[in-house]
């Protein structure tokens, strides 16, 4: 079984696409930090949403910057880049994505809607707080 689960942040803005078919993809990119310190290491994967679920509001949420979790399956692609050197890239077929976080720092927008705020006072009136046994 080929389950890989990630955080990161995107690249780039989401790319919605179409195959000759008429197959929908949405393309975008993810930045993966391991390590700390001296040690920490960037990994860049190209991640693919495909068919309805591609061509749904997601696209809208999918910003630069904006930092998500990322399930579905790990594909290493191997290549010849055009001066000969042998290349290699990560690149995962999306099954789940999820916004992680509040607003978008660099486009300030939000990542997912907020619950509106609620007065303290309508959660639990002040006069109860006797009642709690500690």
């Amino acid at each position: 079984m080929n389950n890989f689960s990630f955080t990161g942040r995107l690249t780039q803005d989401a790319e919605i696409h179409a195959t000759a078919s008429g197959l929908s993809i949405l393309k975008f990119s993810v930045a993966n930090n391991t390590g700390y310190g001296d040690k920490q290491k960037t990994s860049f994967i190209n991640c693919a949403l495909f068919g309805k679920r591609a061509e749904g509001k997601l696209k809208d949420y999918l910003k630069k910057g904006q930092e998500v979790a990322v399930s579905g399956e790990l594909n290493l692609n191997k290549y010849t880049r055009n001066d000969g050197q042998q290349g290699a890239s990560l690149e995962c077929n999306v099954n789940g994505v999820d916004m992680i976080g509040g607003r978008n720092s660099q486009t300030g927008q939000a990542g997912m809607t907020e619950p509106p705020q609620q007065e303290t006072s309508k959660l639990l009136p002040p006069d109860d707080f006797d009642d709690i046994p500690f």
